[in-house]
């Protein structure tokens, strides 16, 4: 089931919430922030019950 997770922005640093699905497993991609437009690289990490979510800039 999708879960609400907010963190923020790497780039303008607002508070953002992407919707991610843990079921799916680990998986990285890109989505552009809703604030700024701009594209962060997005890993959803899964191991278990733990689940992990972080964005950076194309940069880093």
């Amino acid at each position: 089931m999708p879960e609400p997770v907010t963190l923020a922005c790497p780039y303008c640093g607002e508070p953002i919430e992407l919707i991610v699905d843990e079921t799916a497993g680990s998986a990285a991609y890109v989505e552009d922030c809703p604030v700024c437009c701009n594209p962060m690289q997005v890993r959803v990490e899964v191991d278990g019950e733990r689940v992990s979510v972080t964005a950076r800039t194309g940069n880093e």
